[in-house]
């Protein structure tokens, strides 16, 4: 059941206490004796209705119901009247009032006016609650303490708000481009609407266009008799979320562009347009700036479907991620499972910071799953991880292959260099660890007094 709120705001105390007597089984209610102190109370927690009386001392209802409406609009109000003042009534509705009741008050003509007033905001509480049943179910990722992830949400969040706009979102494989799609869908104006995903490696190159776009009936051997719709028509005032791009054919790519240019398409055998309004979501782990390069995809698409870039790092690139998202599914999978566990021993910690994540957070979460469905716990150790010790230097080594540095004519300063990217580990090492000299030495398969002795020659504090 959704939970509504209602103040109540009548000088009457024993109106105001009748009122909310009558209503608490069903909704959560306040009473408030005077407008001035309704209003402190709206503005800091404001509530779903309020039945405002129009004639209290100081502040009256109709200059109460003014500053409701210019300070939380979507506040809805009831006016209570001792009599009907045409005047008055038609004023507090033109000021927003929702509607009005006249003293003395009958109940169950009250419970009609707050039935149907709340009847007006159930789909968006509906709304909000599915919003935040999603956000709590993907809580590691949009909680990432990371700085770069952090980017990556607000810059989602800000997209999110409008509903036209085309997203492309990059990244590596597992590394969460699917739930910032959900997310900027959730998000958006479109929530009322479906969210359609379609995985365009997943769907046979020959098909991709008949279940994008639809077909009419017998418009190839093996169509249904009544024809299909498509799913970018199932989109219709949605999301539509086409990931792996990279992998439409040719005649998908200039069919879908002609889409976004105007709105319209035909369906496979049809000669009617069919007008569709939806926003479009891409993603792919592919270099389209290569396939574009030797024309394996259309450049004019390209601009089109990437008015807005999102680019997610993989979760090697954010290490102070990794512990904090290990721990929600380790919480998450002990609940489902029936187990006990309750933390990650210091050497498993370690052994999941070092580890070369490949399939980035949807890898992450199938080690903890395996690891918290066979081990018995309470504690998540090494040998439960099933992962191949290393060292941090794996990891960061994969990386640095893929670009070592040129050396010029002059020469390098090489000790200078190796000297700087000491003091570069051990600072981020530090902060990683929260200041903990202990747990950074782990980090830099360093003995601890090591650790001190070099943080003193580079001067780290």
């Amino acid at each position: 059941m959704i939970p509504y709120s209602i103040y109540i705001v009548d000088d009457e105390e024993s109106l105001a206490r009748g009122i909310a007597l009558s209503l608490d089984k069903r909704y959560e209610t306040k009473t408030f004796f005077t407008a001035e102190s309704a209003l402190d109370a709206i503005r800091k927690d404001p509530p779903d209705l309020v039945l405002l009386d129009i004639s209290l001392p100081g502040k009256n209802g109709i200059e109460a119901l003014r500053e409701i409406k210019q300070d939380c609009p979507d506040v809805l109000v009831i006016m209570i009247t001792a009599f009907e003042e045409i005047e008055t009534v038609i004023t507090a509705m033109r000021l927003g009032a929702y509607d009005y009741v006249v003293k003395p008050i009958k109940l169950d003509t009250l419970e009609v006016s707050i039935r149907n007033a709340l009847e007006t905001i159930r789909l968006k509480k509906e709304v909000k609650l599915l919003q935040e049943k999603y956000l709590q179910e993907n809580l590691p990722f949009f909680s990432g303490r990371s700085s770069v992830i952090q980017d990556v949400m607000r810059l989602a969040e800000n997209v999110s708000r409008s509903p036209d706009t085309t997203v492309l979102i990059l990244g590596e494989s597992g590394s969460g481009k699917e739930l910032i799609a959900n997310f900027i869908h959730f998000k958006s104006p479109n929530f009322e609407g479906p969210l359609i995903t379609v995985n365009c490696a997943a769907i046979p190159k020959d098909l991709l266009e008949s279940e994008l776009f639809g077909y009419e009936k017998g418009a190839f051997s093996g169509a249904r008799s009544s024809g299909k719709q498509g799913l970018i028509e199932q989109a219709s005032n949605g999301s539509l979320f086409l990931d792996e791009i990279g992998d439409l054919s040719p005649d998908a790519q200039a069919k879908l562009l002609r889409f976004l240019e105007s709105g319209e398409f035909y369906k496979v055998g049809s000669t009617e347009k069919v007008h569709v309004k939806t926003r479009l979501i891409t993603a792919t782990n592919k270099n389209l700036d290569e396939m574009m390069k030797k024309d394996l995809f259309r450049e004019d698409l390209y601009f089109r479907i990437s008015v807005v870039k999102i680019g997610i790092p993989s979760l090697n690139e954010r290490p102070e991620d990794i512990l904090p998202i290990a721990k929600h599914f380790l919480m998450k999978f002990s609940k489902k499972f029936g187990k006990t566990f309750s933390s990650i021993t210091p050497e498993a910690e370690t052994a999941l910071l070092h580890y070369h994540w490949r399939g980035n957070v949807r890898e992450l979460k199938n080690v903890i799953e395996r690891a918290t469905l066979i081990a018995n716990g309470p504690v998540l150790t090494m040998q439960d991880l099933a992962i191949p010790a290393s060292t941090p230097w794996e990891g960061a080594m994969h990386t640095a292959d893929k670009a070592l540095p040129i050396i010029p004519a002059g020469g390098v300063n090489l000790p200078g260099m190796l000297q700087a990217l000491e003091k570069k580990y051990i600072v981020e090492a530090l902060r990683i660890s929260g200041g903990n000299e202990t747990r950074a030495a782990e980090l830099l398969n360093l003995k601890y007094t090591t650790l001190r002795f070099r943080k003193t020659k580079h001067g780290v504090h």
